[in-house]
């Protein structure tokens, strides 16, 4: 089954665990806000099988629940 992300910038405090975690997933913005690097916070692009398990760690570690993860 396919992901997708992206990352709820409203919630988002710039903490920096999601680009830690998975930093071919996720980058910052000027402000810090992160956002998804892969289609610029679309949700719209497959994330690669590889980085399948960064992802989910990504979306654990979050503090503010603000990767969001779906499957289509």
């Amino acid at each position: 089954m396919p992901y997708y992300t992206k990352i709820c910038k409203e919630t988002c405090i710039a903490c920096g665990v999601c680009g830690a975690t998975a930093p071919k997933l996720f980058d910052y913005d000027e402000e810090g806000v992160a956002y998804g690097r892969r289609d610029n916070n679309s949700g719209t692009l497959v994330v690669p099988e590889p980085l399948e398990e960064d992802l989910l760690d990504a979306e654990e570690a979050c503090p503010t629940q603000s990767v969001m993860v779906s499957f289509k």
